[in-house]
């Protein structure tokens, strides 16, 4: 059958990079049709998010409150609001927790049918991962954005490139995100059961990701190192330092910099994985 005719967009020699676009463009469609429908547990968490975005913001304040004629960490308590509640809505949007995917239909052996696709398993979950992330962003971004700003004074941007570069920023979140939960859960490929390496990323990635608390109330030598040698920083601490717009325009832009390094080195890692766990499946005769 020519291709051309074919229902599912392929890559072909006809065309190859539009197909490709075509297919990635379809995946991320499937993914956000597929979190569209859990519309009770988006209502749920979009609750639970605000709930814990005041517990976290009173906290904040009254360590702002005691520090008198301070800035904590360089922080405004305008500047610790936002950074809140901008958190709380981002933190369904980079989704750090809750996807075993992977490591499920490893242990069940379903992944076999992934490596079949025309498109690889990498590319494809990345594809969809979007999808969820773009449907977040529609839906659980600004509930609790609102639910902060009728409550709390907030900062408002005072650089034009502030919203760009927080937008870039995001995205980038959620692909250094996505990379390290599959090279997570690509693990199973080794244990057969992820749910250790599982758990430890739920832990580290919480607290050195910017989630509890900023890091920039640790040690400075300390947060230079882990935002250097890690992507953790990448996931939440970065989006929410560029739009409380913390630090001047040139670290800003070095910032989302940083992430631009992380995105590309995580993403060429989860594909190394994969291509040696694919090799490790067809010495096992799988």
């Amino acid at each position: 059958m020519d291709q051309r005719d074919a229902s599912v967009p392929t890559i072909s020699r006809i065309g190859p990079f539009r197909a490709w676009v075509t297919t990635f463009g379809a995946l991320i469609g499937s993914g956000f049709r597929r979190y569209s429908t859990y519309r009770q547990a988006t209502i749920a968490g979009t609750f639970t998010n605000i709930v814990f975005g005041f517990l976290r913001c009173y906290v904040l304040l009254a360590v702002a409150a005691e520090a008198v004629g301070q800035r904590p960490a360089g922080y405004g308590a305008e500047q610790l609001a936002t950074y809140v509640w901008v958190g709380q809505g981002l933190l369904s949007v980079i989704g750090i927790w809750g996807w075993t995917e992977l490591a499920d239909r490893i242990r069940s052996g379903d992944i076999a049918a992934d490596l079949l696709r025309p498109i690889g398993p990498v590319t494809g979950y990345l594809a969809a991962d979007l999808g969820r992330a773009l449907y977040a962003m529609l839906t659980r971004f600004a509930p609790p954005l609102l639910a902060g700003a009728l409550f709390f004074p907030l900062h408002t941007p005072q650089r034009w490139q502030t919203v760009p570069l927080f937008a870039l920023s995001v995205l980038l979140a959620v692909i250094i995100c996505f990379g390290c939960r599959y090279v997570v859960n690509a693990s199973a490929y080794w244990l057969q059961d992820a749910r250790g390496p599982i758990m430890l990323w739920t832990l580290g990635s919480g607290v050195l990701g910017g989630l509890y608390f900023p890091l920039r109330l640790l040690p400075a030598e300390f947060v230079v190192v882990l935002w250097a040698a890690t992507p953790l920083p990448s996931l939440l601490q970065t989006p929410l330092d560029v739009i409380a717009e913390r630090d001047g325009p040139a670290l800003q832009a070095g910032l989302v910099a940083v992430q631009v390094g992380w995105a590309v080195l995580i993403l060429a890692l989860a594909a190394l994985v994969q291509r040696r766990a694919e090799r490790r499946l067809v010495v096992q005769g799988g």
